[in-house]
């Protein structure tokens, strides 16, 4: 959202830091995963972005791209939010033999390596003050490819989760 994520920060003893922010509740939604090769050697991060609330279609093309981009079978956990679980869903899946879902239990953010991705994502953009969702976006995009460059932090997000793969 456009209201800052405000954070404990070092200023000159002093000057409190002020940020100055419109009461604007603009979003961007952003869809993401991270992927860990079959031999457990690789991991990459794939996401899209939307100007609205991440619907049934939108979670749909983001399977179709991972497809395109992963090879082989794709196991992808998800959390039960209702459009991981939609009919468009559950439609892609019975055309696509190669994609198989597995649901995590009902309530379970701490087991969600992706949740880490947001953490970190978030933390790194505390107390920045977007004009609009546009520079929002950019913000975010910005931070999620330094993520995707850094295959230790993605390995951490894997690791706090304590996922067996």
């Amino acid at each position: 959202m456009l209201t800052p994520t405000v954070v404990r920060t070092w200023a000159p003893r002093g000057q409190t830091p002020i940020f100055r922010h419109s009461q604007r509740h603009d979003r961007i939604s952003v869809i993401s995963g991270i992927s860990v090769s079959p031999t457990r050697s690789r991991v990459g991060l794939y996401y899209q972005w939307h100007h609205h609330n991440i619907r049934e279609l939108e979670a749909v093309a983001f399977l179709r791209h991972l497809l395109r981009h992963l090879r082989g079978h794709v196991f992808l956990i998800w959390d039960r939010l209702g459009v991981h679980r939609g009919k468009l869903v559950a439609k892609l899946c019975r055309r696509v033999p190669r994609l198989h879902l597995e649901f995590l239990p009902a309530y379970a953010p701490e087991l969600n390596p992706d949740e880490g991705v947001w953490r970190m994502t978030k933390r790194r953009l505390a107390n920045n003050c977007p004009t609009d969702r546009f520079d929002l976006a950019l913000d975010v995009l910005h931070e999620l490819e330094a993520l995707r460059r850094e295959p230790r932090r993605l390995w951490s997000c894997i690791k706090h989760s304590g996922l067996r793969l």
